[in-house]
């Protein structure tokens, strides 16, 4: 079964950090590739040892990203 997640992946310092909002677990790597890949394994890693209550209960099914306007100063 294949389900498609959302990977949000932002630059930290000298890395990048990867984050599945839905599930919230999160990744890194010194690249986005690697970031993409190592939050991919991470996910993996989660639903082949998590139990299918943790799995339903950690599940965030509504995830908005938008960008908005906010005035600064």
């Amino acid at each position: 079964m294949q389900k498609q997640l959302t990977a949000i992946i932002e630059k930290e310092d000298d890395g990048y950090v990867s984050f599945c909002p839905e599930y919230d677990i999160a990744s890194q790597g010194s690249t986005v590739e690697e970031a993409r890949k190592n939050l991919h394994e991470a996910l993996q890693l989660f639903f082949e040892t998590a139990s299918p209550q943790e799995i339903q209960s950690r599940f965030h099914g509504e995830i908005y990203i938008t960008r908005m306007d906010v005035a600064i100063g």
